[in-house]
């Protein structure tokens, strides 16, 4: 295996347990209609990394991954966003969050430095 085909394994993984986590994460809030909103669009933003990330991988043209992968970097930056709410009005500024939220950033760089990558090529 490759070097490319393995850093795309890794991030299929890492994006999906990404998603795992987070429902998990979402599974475990309060009741309330502040949690429900707020964790609504979290989990939709995660679970579409996973999501788009793999459609990237299967995409057919570069222009069709390059657009998939800057789906993937946006809804990582949203997941940031959330979890960023979540953390500073004080709903969950837990160390689960805080994971998370790292968690989030990571991939959203380091799949925006892929996606630089293939712009300049």
């Amino acid at each position: 295996m490759t070097n490319k085909e393995q850093f795309i394994e890794k991030m299929k993984i890492r994006t999906k347990q990404f998603a795992i986590d987070t429902i998990i994460f979402c599974e475990s809030l309060p009741r309330g209609n502040t949690y429900y909103r707020m964790s609504d669009q979290l989990l939709r933003a995660a679970t579409s990394v996973g999501a788009n990330y793999r459609a990237a991988c299967r995409s057919r043209s570069k222009a069709e991954f390059f657009s998939k992968l800057s789906i993937v970097v946006e809804e990582g930056d949203e997941c940031g966003f959330w979890l960023e709410l979540f953390i500073e009005s004080g709903k969950q500024n837990t160390e689960e969050a805080h994971d998370l939220l790292s968690d989030a950033n990571e991939i959203t760089s380091i799949l925006a430095k892929a996606r630089k990558t293939v712009s300049n090529k």
